[in-house]
């Protein structure tokens, strides 16, 4: 097939943009060893960041949830003063962008733990901004839950407690764990930012290694581990949304 010589350059700049991207790879590919020390240390805070705000989030924001269904109107506890106070706060806690959360929550966090420096000082804003947005997954998913059901067990006598822990919670189970599934990955994206302020995890080493010292490998490895980390999260959960939802 005839080729037009003007089309020589093109060719030829293709050809050896492909050889670079190659080169490129296969150079990556190379440095892995020399990366991974540091790469295993920081999906080590990347999950040690996640696993302890995940916890803090379910043990404040389950609650938190509940009480927003429980004093709506029409709850197990009518109190349209509570929730409104309530929806408050979880709305400014949402609204909050997380990187200047991180900021404006320094000095707490140096309170309470002390330092605002490593993966354990991280977990404070990680849980702040964590908290109000797994109480409104925790609600939709309470809301879902046929009122029937609820109202059934309201009339056999049942009491509110009982009908939250053995009625309400159980009925919502594959809602709530699709939320705190969504909640864990929105975490993952949040570690990554807690390393602009030195939070540790991949996220700092994405930007000390790779922005600051200009080192795409370390850019590129941080990006792959963080969506592995996300995958694996992601099908755990869908597996026991699946499993669950055919109880």
């Amino acid at each position: 097939m005839m080729t037009n010589p003007t089309d020589a350059p093109t060719l030829a700049a293709s050809a050896a943009d492909g050889g670079s991207a190659w080169d490129a790879i296969v150079a990556f590919v190379q440095d892995w060893p020399n990366m991974w020390p540091s790469l295993w240390l920081g999906t080590q805070d990347t999950v040690y960041m996640v696993v302890w705000a995940t916890l803090i989030s379910v043990l404040v924001g389950l609650p938190l949830g509940v009480l927003l269904v429980s004093t709506d109107r029409g709850g197990l506890t009518p109190a349209p003063a509570v929730r409104a106070v309530l929806s408050a706060v979880v709305n400014i806690g949402r609204s909050l962008p997380f990187i200047v959360l991180m900021v404006a929550v320094l000095s707490l966090t140096r309170f309470l733990v002390g330092t605002t420096l490593g993966p354990t000082a991280a977990i404070v804003p990680l849980s702040i901004g964590a908290i109000p947005f797994f109480a409104r997954l925790v609600e939709t998913s309470l809301r879902e839950v046929d009122r029937g059901v609820v109202e059934a067990a309201h009339a056999m006598g049942t009491r509110r407690f009982t009908i939250v822990g053995k009625v309400l919670l159980p009925e919502a189970l594959p809602g709530l764990i699709a939320g705190l599934v969504m909640t864990v990955v929105a975490l993952i994206s949040y570690s990554a930012m807690a390393g602009a302020i030195g939070g540790g995890g991949l996220g700092d080493l994405a930007i000390r290694e790779g922005y600051q010292r200009f080192n795409d490998h370390y850019l590129w490895a941080t990006v792959i581990l963080l969506i592995v980390i996300v995958q694996i999260a992601q099908s755990i959960g869908d597996l026991l949304v699946r499993r669950l939802s055919r109880r």
